[in-house]
């Protein structure tokens, strides 16, 4: 049986894919199961999960509203929400509805499994760098993830930030982040380059 059951929550699939595979590289023996959806998440019959990571803008439900349903079905499971808003409003909320910690969508991988492994007492198996495939590959965020997908697909920042939701300033800094780490200098060779490191097909 995997060590850890992880409940992620996220309306963005590509988002999804990106925390998958920090959680991954990250946790060894985890098992992980998406929701786009609050409704989703609750109709998934299951056991309880160990630790949800519940994104706080969803369709329909949201995480804010949703926090108080999760902790009332699993009142012993922590939760941590995936914010791109970390106002102190928002966080004191989420706080007093059961909330146990906050990620940014654009922290780094290291961060957000150090607040995982934090939230759980300490307790995660940690995956070492010794394959040498995670070695090669750039540690890139989930939101870096999403871009990178975008991107790939030819898409200008503006398409990109309709998509996402985000500034147009912001998916800049996001694209000159991603080239960095990928040691490029355009968007053509980041697309060859995250597909020879299997960052994307």
């Amino acid at each position: 049986m995997p060590h850890l059951r992880i409940l992620l929550i996220d309306d963005h699939a590509l988002f999804r894919a990106g925390m998958r595979m920090v959680l991954m590289d990250g946790i060894a023996d985890v098992d992980i199961l998406e929701a786009d959806t609050l409704e989703q998440a609750v109709r998934i019959g299951m056991e309880p999960p160990t630790l949800v990571l519940l994104d706080i803008q969803l369709r329909g439900v949201n995480g804010l509203e949703g926090l108080g349903l999760l902790k009332s079905r699993w009142p012993e499971v922590p939760v941590i929400m995936l914010t791109s808003m970390h106002d102190p409003d928002t966080v004191a909320l989420a706080t007093a509805r059961g909330a146990a910690a906050f990620v940014p969508k654009s922290e780094t991988p290291e961060k957000i499994l150090q607040v995982i492994h934090q939230t759980m007492g300490g307790t995660l198996p940690a995956n070492g760098p010794s394959g040498t495939a995670t070695a090669s590959k750039p540690r890139l965020t989930p939101r870096q993830c999403e871009i990178l997908d975008l991107l790939s697909e030819g898409l200008s920042n503006k398409v990109i930030a309709r998509r996402l939701g985000l500034s147009e300033f912001t998916v800049r800094g996001h694209v000159q982040a991603v080239l960095g780490l990928l040691g490029v200098s355009s968007r053509a060779q980041a697309t060859t380059e995250a597909r020879r490191c299997g960052l994307i097909g």
